[in-house]
């Protein structure tokens, strides 16, 4: 059973920290444990309204930002509760672990490929997935370019982009953005629709604020470089920095742990 609305805001208060910043103060996870008796419904509507005090902030429409719920490791039936409370965009980070868990979960969504995708998961990835986010390769484009031939389907996908240049982590470094644009954006099964980023974690989420804001702007050049491309997307925050990322232009944010709650191993 849902709490009332006054509860709600109160638990709610219990459960979050106010972080000041340049006269603002943005609210993070402080009290875990409460945060997580809230139903799941509440939470989702939680961070709803947290997306539109921060699009509001800076003049933006808040339906314009999409949140994409990251079920890694998560089961079948936490996606099911979270499609009941109102998510509609259920994102993954293993080919093999979304396909055994599309089949459970049954409710219609849109599922969005999150993680490292390697090229000889491409025609699985392409048959499962609406949404590809993390492009990193004109190989990896070449095989989803040849699954969705295949298929018959035209891919949508965008380019991860590795802002700090962190060894170990996927995505395609700044000065190799425009060429893989280029290439990838001539194959007529591919639809390069965004740019996505992750960048180094931080718990003081205005740390984060530096790359989402030149995501953005290597999307507006890319855009304006690339007009035939239709870049109109930006996944970029998480549970810890979402506002901060919304503030900046993000037109999907990536939601795990503050919807499902702590991760379960894999």
């Amino acid at each position: 059973m849902s709490l009332p609305n006054r509860h709600r805001t109160s638990v709610i208060a219990e459960c979050v920290e106010l972080t000041p910043f340049g006269g603002l103060c943005y609210l993070t996870f402080g009290n875990t444990s409460r945060w997580m008796s809230l139903t799941m419904k509440e939470r989702v509507e939680s961070i709803r309204d947290r997306i539109a005090a921060a699009a509001l902030r800076v003049g933006r429409d808040p339906g314009e930002v999409l949140v994409v719920a990251v079920a890694k490791t998560y089961p079948a039936s936490a996606v099911q509760e979270a499609i009941a409370a109102g998510i509609n965009d259920i994102g993954e980070n293993r080919v093999q672990e979304a396909r055994d868990k599309i089949g459970e979960v049954g409710a219609p969504c849109r599922w969005h490929m999150v993680g490292h995708l390697q090229t000889n998961k491409a025609r699985l990835a392409v048959r499962l997935f609406d949404c590809l986010q993390s492009l990193d390769s004109l190989k990896l484009a070449q095989e989803l370019e040849k699954a969705g031939s295949a298929l018959g389907k035209r891919v949508r996908a965008f380019v991860e982009v590795n802002l700090a240049q962190e060894p170990g982590k996927t995505g395609v470094v700044e000065a190799e953005l425009f060429s893989l644009l280029e290439r990838a954006g001539s194959l007529p099964h591919l639809s390069i629709e965004g740019l996505m980023a992750m960048p180094p974690y931080d718990p003081n989420a205005e740390e984060a604020r530096p790359f989402f804001r030149r995501l953005r702007r290597l999307r507006d050049e890319a855009a304006a470089h690339f007009p035939d491309l239709a870049l109109a997307h930006l996944s970029m925050g998480m549970s810890h920095d979402f506002e901060v990322a919304v503030e900046e232009g993000a037109t999907m944010v990536r939601i795990g742990t503050a919807i499902f709650g702590e991760r379960p191993p894999p």
